[in-house]
């Protein structure tokens, strides 16, 4: 195999675009040579896999940012890449330098933009606009509650900063995304989210700091085992049990019983119901 394609397969998943060869001295006849003769299979216009095995989520993103060079993950696959939106369509979202609207083609829904200095990097070797960034651009097209839980999710999963999402909205007053999301960042900015587990963690510190509740420590030591949500003024923990309670319910029992003969009143609620009956974790919490 050619070096040089040997080592763009080896960075890109075995995913290589014509630019990328026409650069690199290839012709066109030898590309289509390669392309026929090696049963490369074509993903998007100049872009091809190499393999013949199902292309995976990874393979498909770089292939995106391949589509033409200065391409970036941008509002939802960005937001799945850096995991805070779950992967909820059949198309890649990308931007490129430059003004209009966006277009499809394809496979791929392409955005233009003349404000991505600074705000674009890349993330494991795949172009990507930063967490920031992209939860500006995703925003308007989700639900508030949707919304919100990206926001939480961008810092709990430590992929941004108050300090970062703060300074990209100075950079864009007035889109429709900052909005809401400089309101949850003026009313949350003080919540320990990377400190939580989950994200049902994440909303109950949420729901408890609005009720005016909120535990002094978070996922910290108790009698040397790690506690949920922790009073240790009034010697009370809370647990949020989510579906691998059921599997290791007697490890999680083991470790109530150590916080008790601690002192601790412990109580548990499922993490479903703190996202469906969040009067229930006030409930608790009040006691």
């Amino acid at each position: 195999m050619d070096v040089h394609l040997r080592k763009l397969a080896a960075a890109q998943a075995d995913v290589v675009a014509a630019w990328q060869l026409l650069a690199a001295g290839w012709t066109r006849e030898r590309i289509r040579h390669w392309l026929v003769n090696r049963h490369w299979r074509i993903i998007h216009e100049g872009v091809y896999a190499m393999t013949h095995a199902p292309l995976t989520r990874r393979q498909l993103w770089i292939a995106a940012t391949l589509s033409a060079p200065g391409t970036y993950l941008t509002r939802a696959s960005a937001g799945a890449y850096w995991g805070f939106r779950p992967w909820e369509s059949n198309f890649e979202t990308v931007v490129r330098l430059g003004s209009g609207g966006p277009r499809r083609i394809g496979q791929l829904l392409v955005f233009r933009s003349i404000t991505l200095a600074g705000e674009v990097g890349t993330l494991d070797g795949i172009p990507i606009t930063s967490a920031p960034r992209t939860l500006i651009d995703l925003l308007p097209s989700l639900s508030r509650k949707a919304g919100a839980k990206a926001f939480r999710e961008s810092l709990r999963l430590k992929t941004t900063t108050v300090a970062e999402i703060t300074a990209s909205l100075r950079r864009h007053r007035g889109r429709r995304g900052a909005a809401l999301l400089r309101e949850l960042t003026d009313r949350y900015s003080s919540l320990p989210y990377s400190q939580c587990r989950s994200d049902a963690e994440a909303r109950a510190v949420e729901i408890l700091h609005e009720a005016g509740l909120s535990p002094d420590r978070v996922n910290r030591l108790v009698a040397r085992e790690e506690a949920d949500l922790i009073w240790d003024d009034r010697r009370r923990i809370i647990e949020i049990d989510g579906p691998q309670y059921h599997q290791f319910r007697d490890e999680d029992l083991r470790k109530q019983a150590c916080w008790e003969r601690a002192g601790y009143t412990v109580s548990r609620i499922p993490s479903g119901q703190v996202f469906s009956n969040p009067a229930a974790l006030i409930a608790i919490a009040s006691r």
